[in-house]
Parts: C-alpha cells; structure tokens; sequence
C-alpha cells in the first residue's frame, strides 16, 4: 500500500510485519497476521496475534528503525479495522514447550524493551483492540492513541491460569498505579478506550474511519516529530531521562539530566532554537 507520504510497506523476513519509511522521516510497523500468528493472504484482516517469528520481524524493525539516520519517529499500528493485536498466538502456546514459552517470553521482553529505549519517538496508533501481549507492545511505545469506538484493551491472562509475562506486570503497575494494575489484571476484565484515557493508559482518542486515523496519525507525528519541525536529538534525550530516570535514584536522575542537557547545549539544533526565539522567528531544524 502506497498512499500516504509516499509511503509503501513491505514485509519483513517473517511476512508477520510491515515496514516502511515516509519521506519525511516516520517510520511504520504495522504487525499483520492471523489468528495462528500465520502471514495473512489476500483481503484478510487477521487479530494480529504474535509468535516468535512475529517478534524477531518486530525486533528487526525496531533496529532497522534505530540505524536509519533519517527516521525521527515510529509509529506502530496493526493491520485492518478491528485489531491492534490480541496478543501472543494461543495456538502456539499450545503447541509449544515449556522451554520454548519461556524463552519466546525472554525474546519479547528483549524487543519491547529494545523499542522502549530507542531513542526515537514511539507513537503506538491503536487501531482496534488491543489485548493480552497486545497491549503489552502499545505499553512498550512513548505516546498510545486509540480510535474512537474500534475496541478495548486489557491484560485477561488470567483466564489462561498465567500472567501477562511480556512486560505486563511490570509497564501497566508503572503506568496506571499498583491497586488499579493489580484488578484489572486478576479481574481480567477488559477497559473502554474512555477509561483507559482516564487512567493515563492513553495520551489521546481519535475519532475517524480506519483510514483516516492511520492518515491522521501520521499527519499529526510529520506535524510534532519530524524535520524541521523538531528538534529531534531533544526529543531523544527526554525520552532517555524519561525512561531511565524514575528506575534510578532520584539525585542520580538529577545528574542524568544534567548530562542529557549539556549534550543538547552543544548541538547545532539549540543554538539555532535560541537564536530562533531572540530573533523571533520559527525554528528550522536539522537534527544536529
């Protein structure tokens, strides 16, 4: 598909993922598979669940995304109207070992966490429902917006009798707060788009068709994200203090962000957005 920013996706090794680069610097993942985590074929629109080969293509995309100098931001989204992604393949789960769940979980932890600290902006475009290992890739991204009446989402593994391994536990409690991570996951209900905005899992609800949500998401990060809109060595390390900070103690935060802004000091993006301010005039950004 080609219609937007001249945009193509093509498929990664796996055909479980589609990647692709604007030409103004955004690059998108689009997680595309059916519900046996098998490559979809024709008009199917599949729930996007993951295996093992769906992340290594997520994970090589994330790095891809991460060595190419002209990408500023990723967005990741799900293929088709009704699913973000339902999660890991419970048929693969089946079919599987207990040493092979357990480092298919090890493998994923790696890739969220490779995306999480890619020092690029993350947007995560929730298309439709986004559940179980799901949400735990949307809670993996910077900034998550949802479309306007298209699903919910949730952590229900423990109707599985397991837990949500993927960085669930861990990225929702940090999110939403112990007591309300702790129901909604041995509930295992799953929240409206709206309660989740309520409770900071989301940044934003976008109304609009399929199509112009994915329009309007990359609208809005070519706007915020990219050259020579942004300074988008800033945007990075914000986001590393930002991650890194609230794990550390908070006098080593404070020299954390020290370093980040002495950094920043030095580059030719600060000196052209103060002279920008004194001159009173809009910034033009070059990303150094």
């Amino acid at each position: 598909m080609s219609d937007l920013y001249g945009l193509t996706l093509e498929p990664m090794p796996n055909k479980l993922v589609n990647y692709g680069v604007t030409d103004n610097g955004i690059a998108v993942i689009e997680l595309a598979s059916n519900s046996a985590g098998a490559p979809l074929e024709g008009d199917e629109m599949g729930p996007n669940t993951y295996t093992h080969g769906m992340m290594r293509d997520i994970d090589e995309a994330v790095v891809k995304a991460r060595f190419d100098d002209s990408v500023t931001a990723i967005v990741i989204t799900g293929h088709g109207e009704k699913f973000f992604s339902a999660g890991a393949s419970i048929q693969m789960l089946n079919s599987v070992s207990p040493g092979f769940k357990y480092n298919f979980c090890l493998h994923a932890n790696e890739t969220l966490s490779r995306l999480e600290q890619t020092p690029k902006i993350v947007i995560c475009a929730i298309n439709g429902h986004a559940v179980g290992g799901g949400l735990e890739i949307a809670m993996a991204a910077d900034i998550r917006i949802a479309r306007k009446n298209s699903g919910k989402v949730g952590l229900p593994e423990i109707n599985l009798g397991v837990l949500a391994g993927t960085g669930g536990t861990a990225r929702l409690t940090r999110l939403i707060g112990k007591a309300k991570a702790l129901e909604m996951m041995v509930t295992g209900e799953l929240m409206s788009f709206e309660d989740a905005l309520n409770c900071n899992l989301l940044n934003h609800i976008w109304e609009g068709s399929a199509q112009d949500f994915r329009r309007d998401i990359l609208d809005w990060v070519s706007a915020q994200f990219t050259l020579p809109n942004k300074a988008v060595k800033a945007v990075g390390n914000i986001k590393r203090s930002c991650q890194t900070g609230p794990e550390i103690p908070f006098e080593y935060h404070l020299a954390l962000e020290r370093e980040l802004q002495a950094a920043l000091f030095n580059s030719s993006d600060a000196k052209e957005g103060i002279a920008a301010y004194v001159e009173r005039r809009v910034a033009n950004f070059t990303g150094e």
